[in-house]
């Protein structure tokens, strides 16, 4: 969420950073509402005043037997009383449009963030590995031989409906070393804290990190009013809500292994085939809560644990810095990783990165208190550390054999009992 006093003191800057969005200013509306809001609580608090003073009179008055007085002080009162509860709630209303008004905006990019209309505005910043040349036409991922005895979408379907998959044999035993796999490097190498997590959450805990009520339409919700998370993120930033943290603890860095659900309502058409884009999948997520000062540094690293995953798995990726027309909602500035499919002979994503600054901190009120100073607002960022059936997809199409098998990374061995290959006819061996 915003900061209304930025806003009243530079709006031209706030709509010039929301013109970078291809938004329109919105400051005048904003301020407006605040203004009408302030003079609310003005003239209740004018009122309170007249009312204590009045009160204040009313046993003077009664000592000095002045009955006319003492009357007109009471009505006085009376009348005070409720101009006072009259206008409180008119401050109210005032003060919750404003908050849902503010909820709906979306964070201000940093001014280093590429301006662009969409996703071809976005900018590569570098690359590792090389794309595979195949002595054969590759198959994306549910083609490939050794992949289809466990991969299945027609049971899915009878269950669950479109964009679900049931894992079998091999392949949900690979999918769950690369959980594994990715659990054990963030903790051990990259000094992340391992979290379980519900995946059932309150509407506080989607409004702090920007899912509600924005982007309601794209979530799940049960019939007793919890929400099934799109990600971890919501739980592990959300640990930190109504907080004042010493700045000692800072950073605070997690990791969480979580089922994630998306109704991505607004993705309707696209990947409809395979499991690209799925409504149920799991995601090995990454979490830091730090200070203003150090959230840029803390993006290039959490960045870096992501790329190392994709470097140990030895599969091609790029990084890209998202453009101000394709960024999400809550960050100020994004790194994509993009995956190298040669079934489909692109890069695709496997993992978005993003600091948000305080926008999420306040939605949450989380602070922290530097040493010898007043709370301030914490920075939070998240990103994919990686997203496991794209993670996995990525594996089976990078190695794929002529004959339908697949060459498994080495890095993914002890977690397979030393196993390395897929047979076309689906068995781990």
């Amino acid at each position: 969420m915003h900061d209304i006093r930025a806003i009243r003191e530079n709006p031209a800057a706030f709509d010039a950073a929301l013109a970078r969005r291809g938004l329109p200013g919105m400051a005048s509306q904003i301020l407006a509402l605040d203004e009408s809001r302030r003079a609310k609580i003005l003239a209740a608090e004018t009122a309170q005043a007249a009312q204590n003073a009045a009160s204040k009179d009313v046993g003077t008055a009664k000592a000095r037997g002045n009955d006319e007085e003492f009357e007109r002080l009471r009505a006085l009162v009376t009348e005070k009383k409720a101009e006072v509860a009259r206008l409180t709630d008119e401050a109210a209303v005032k003060d919750g449009a404003l908050r849902d008004l503010l909820l709906t905006i979306p964070n201000l990019p940093l001014t280093e963030v590429p301006f662009g209309r969409d996703e071809t505005g976005n900018v590569e910043i570098r690359r590792w590995g090389e794309p595979k040349a195949f002595p054969f036409r590759p198959r994306e991922h549910f083609d490939i031989a050794g992949v289809k005895p466990g991969m299945d979408f027609e049971t899915a379907a009878k269950l669950s409906g479109s964009r679900f998959v049931v894992l079998r044999g091999a392949l949900a035993r690979v999918h769950r070393a690369l959980a594994q796999f990715m659990l054990a490097l963030h903790t051990t190498e990259h000094g992340l804290t391992e979290v379980m997590t519900p995946v059932l959450v309150r509407d506080e805990a989607m409004v702090g990190t920007n899912q509600l009520p924005k982007f309601a339409e794209d979530s799940y919700q049960t019939t007793n009013g919890w929400w099934l998370i799109p990600t971890s993120e919501v739980t592990l930033t959300n640990t930190v809500r109504e907080s004042i943290l010493d700045e000692a603890a800072l950073p605070i860095r997690m990791t969480a292994h979580t089922q994630c659900f998306r109704s991505e309502a607004g993705s309707a058409g696209k990947d409809t085939a395979g499991m690209l884009r799925q409504h149920q999948f799991e995601k090995v997520e990454m979490v830091s809560i730090t200070t203003p000062e150090t959230s840029l540094a803390e993006h290039e690293r959490m960045t870096r644990c992501a790329e190392v995953v994709l470097e140990r798995l030895g599969v091609p990726y790029r990084t890209v810095v998202l453009c101000t027309g394709d960024m999400g909602f809550g960050a100020q500035k994004t790194h994509d990783l993009e995956v190298w499919l040669p079934g489909q002979n692109t890069y695709r994503e496997i993992s978005s990165v993003s600091v948000c600054g305080d926008f999420q901190a306040r939605r949450m009120n989380a602070r922290y208190r530097p040493a010898g100073g007043k709370p301030e607002f914490v920075h939070t960022l998240n990103g994919s550390g990686l997203a496991v059936g794209r993670c996995l997809i990525a594996v089976l199409e990078n190695g794929q054999t002529e004959d339908g098998g697949v060459v498994l990374p080495q890095a993914l061995a002890p977690w397979l009992g030393g196993k390395t290959r897929i047979t076309p006819e689906g068995a781990l061996v």
